[in-house]
C-alpha cells in the first residue's frame, strides 16, 4: 500500500514515515501542499495523510483542490487543530476522517484501514477475491482450500497490490511501485522472489504468471 504523507514537522514526519514503513507501507513524505499536488498528479496512492498547518498552501485548500478534481482517494487529516470549526470544515470539505495530534500510531493505522475499507465497500479489514483472503490488520493470508500463512512486510504489500486489482495483470514495475517508496533501493529480482515465497505459502495455482507481462490473481468468484 502506498501512502502520501503531507507533513511539514521535521520530527513528526520521519516518525510517522518510519513506523508505517515498518508495517509494510511504502511512504512518500512531502512537506508542503504544492509538492503534494504534484506528487498526486504523477503517482498512484492508496491513501493521503494530510496535515493542515502547511507552509504556503493550507491543508484545507489542498483538500479542496483534490476533491475539486474528483479524485476519490481516501484522505485522513492529521492535525493539531482540535477545534470544532476545523473538524467540520475538514469533514465537510471531503476528508474521510480527522485525527488530532498527538495520536497513537496504532490508532492511525486502524483509521487508515477503515477509510480504505469504506472506499472499497467493505465492512471488515479483509480483502479477498474469493480464493485468497488477506487480513489487513494481522497480515495473515488464507485460501479457500484451507492454507494460511503469516506474511512478511513485503509479501503482504505485494499480495495486497494483486488483490486490490483482481483479474488485472500487474507488471514488475507496477508491483515495485506499490512496495517501494521514493529513494528506496529496489532489490534485484525482488518481485520474483516474493511471488515465489507467496506461491510456496499459499499454492502456486493462486497467483498466475503471464509470461513476459506480469502476474495476477483471478477476479472475485
Amino acid at each position: 500500500m502506498r501512502v502520501l504523507l503531507v507533513e511539514d514537522d521535521l520530527m513528526i514526519g520521519p516518525a510517522i514515515q518510519g513506523t508505517l514503513e515498518d508495517e509494510a507501507y511504502a511512504v512518500d513524505w512531502v512537506q508542503n501542499g504544492q509538492t503534494a499536488l504534484t506528487s498526486l498528479a504523477c503517482q498512484h496512492y492508496d491513501v493521503i495523510l494530510l496535515d493542515l498547518g502547511l507552509p504556503g498552501k493550507d491543508g484545507l485548500d489542498i483538500l479542496g483542490s483534490i476533491r475539486a478534481s474528483h479524485n476519490p482517494i481516501p484522505i485522513l487529516i492529521i492535525t493539531a487543530r482540535d477545534d470544532l470549526e476545523n473538524r467540520l470544515r475538514g469533514l465537510d470539505g471531503g476528508a474521510d476522517d480527522y485525527i488530532v495530534k498527538p495520536f497513537d500510531m496504532a490508532e492511525l493505522m486502524a483509521r487508515m484501514r477503515a477509510v480504505i475499507r469504506r472506499k472499497d465497500g467493505s465492512s471488515v479489514s479483509v480483502i479477498s477475491n474469493g480464493v485468497i483472503s488477506l487480513d489487513l490488520a494481522t497480515k495473515e493470508a488464507s485460501t479457500a482450500d484451507g492454507k494460511s500463512a503469516q506474511l512478511s512486510s513485503k509479501e503482504f504489500s505485494l499480495l495486497q497490490a494483486l488483490l486490490s486489482r483482481p483479474g488485472t495483470i500487474l507488471s514488475r514495475g507496477d508491483l515495485e511501485d506499490r512496495i517501494y517508496a521514493w529513494g528506496q533501493e529496489v532489490e534485484s529480482n525482488a518481485v520474483e522472489f516474493l511471488i515465489h515465497a507467496l506461491r510456496r505459502k499459499l499454492g502456486a495455482e493462486h497467483i498466475k504468471n503471464v509470461r513476459g507481462v506480469g502476474w495476477m490473481v483471478s477476479k472475485n468468484v
